[in-house]
């Protein structure tokens, strides 16, 4: 909103400072100050008026040390993260950026969904909140609207030399002339295509087209036309299992709410050099147009999480509940997609898959021993994994903080995969 202002502004009037809402390197920075600000001063006004509603978790007795204290913390905390991206979002980035609209459409969907699990939860007082159905139907929908808008939007396109897209047959939107830094700056001619392409980490020639898995089951006139399903279906299936994987790992003070935050760190920087021609490049990424207004994004992601950190961390204050973690979840999903950055998930969100995994294991082995022994037989003292820990006597702050070094240890090695190959 404020970008669109100052550039009418400096337009116009040649407004004095207009001109610095030009670089996104400014507006993310202002964005993650005012992201802060919101969490760290309206947040307080928002516990003490959930508070005031009574609006208290209540927690289940799993026989884990310290649960009792929590017993009444005000939840619906993720209200708070909400506000502090959405409000900044509109204010600093470009909003007829279809990446930013993508974004803005995640954030408040499954902030509607979550709110409602909540809402169930507290005023229903039906401890099961919204049905698993529903969650799911959420999921799904979102991750189906942003797969179809992907596919068919003219905004949505990569860059690559006009070659290779003519050699692969390619949908052409534009041509342009760019300089080329291993030639000198001698000018190539390059193409906007769509096409459903990703960047495949470890892998030297790294962009891959989801059609050429089809290709050789089915042919390649037929792998075309099927690439639009396996991508509808994959969206849906990363929405879903990291959606979730935010939600299972909400379980500890602080631990969710920190892990997004070195994500949404990540993002940014991925944002930004995805959206840069020169680091896209260097990097040999996918370069794609317009998608830098993501840094913003990102920047007020990051400073969301990091804000409600300040009154999540243990003894908690306030919990973020299901409309903060489905939401997280969603957000860091939808992101990797548009980014095309939705393979390296597994790493960078190593610890939502880590806890994911450990439900499934710790299920899947209770039901085939109960069925096998006629009892059935656990792998981990309790599951999600952070439980098996706190079962083992590990502080509540010692567990979190841990967490939060291994998650920045996968940031970390996320980033240097970019020039592994």
């Amino acid at each position: 909103m404020l970008y669109h202002l100052f550039e009418w502004l400096d337009a116009q009037y040649d407004f004095p400072g207009a001109g610095l809402f030009k670089f996104v390197s400014f507006r993310a920075g202002v964005a993650i100050v005012l992201s802060l600000t919101i969490s760290l001063i309206f947040g307080r006004y928002i516990v003490r008026f959930l508070r005031k509603l009574q609006i208290g978790e209540t927690v289940r007795d799993l026989g884990l040390e310290g649960q009792k204290q929590k017993q009444g913390t005000p939840t619906m905390g993720g209200i708070i993260i909400i506000l502090a991206i959405i409000v900044p979002t509109l204010l600093f980035c470009r909003l007829d950026n279809i990446y930013v609209l993508l974004m803005l459409l995640a954030t408040s969907w499954m902030g509607i969904v979550g709110f409602l699990d909540d809402y169930i939860k507290v005023f229903k007082k039906n401890k099961k909140g919204l049905p698993g159905i529903f969650k799911v139907v959420g999921q799904v929908s979102l991750g189906l609207m942003v797969a179809l808008i992907m596919l068919n939007s003219e905004d949505i396109v990569v860059r690559m030399n006009k070659k290779t897209a003519e050699l692969n047959n390619y949908t052409i939107t534009k041509t342009v002339y760019a300089a080329d830094p291993k030639r000198g700056g001698q000018l190539r001619e390059m193409v906007y295509v769509k096409a459903p392409l990703t960047n495949v980490p470890f892998y030297k020639n790294n962009e891959l087209d989801y059609s050429k898995f089809l290709k050789p089951i089915v042919g390649e006139d037929w792998s075309r036309k099927l690439t639009t399903i396996v991508f509808v279906i994959l969206v849906i299936i990363i929405v879903t299992a990291v959606s979730n994987g935010a939600n299972l790992t909400d379980g500890i003070d602080g631990l969710a709410a920190g892990t997004s935050a070195i994500i949404g760190g990540t993002l940014a920087i991925f944002a930004y050099a995805t959206g840069n021609a020169i680091f896209a490049d260097y990097l040999n990424i996918l370069f794609i147009p317009n998608a830098s207004e993501l840094v913003i994004f990102a920047a007020c992601f990051f400073a969301a999480c990091l804000g409600f950190v300040w009154y999540n961390t243990y003894p908690a204050q306030v919990f973020m509940g299901d409309t903060g973690s489905l939401t997280l979840g969603s957000i860091i999903a939808v992101f990797s997609i548009l980014i095309r950055k939705e393979l390296l998930i597994p790493i960078l969100c190593g610890i939502f898959f880590a806890e994911t995994l450990s439900v499934m294991i710790q299920v899947s082995y209770f039901k085939y021993t109960k069925k096998k022994y006629g009892e059935g037989r656990r792998i981990f003292l309790m599951s999600p994994l952070h439980h098996h820990f706190q079962k083992k006597g590990m502080p509540e702050p010692r567990l979190v903080t841990r967490f939060w070094i291994v998650g920045i240890l996968l940031a970390v090695l996320t980033i240097i995969t970019l020039k592994v190959r």
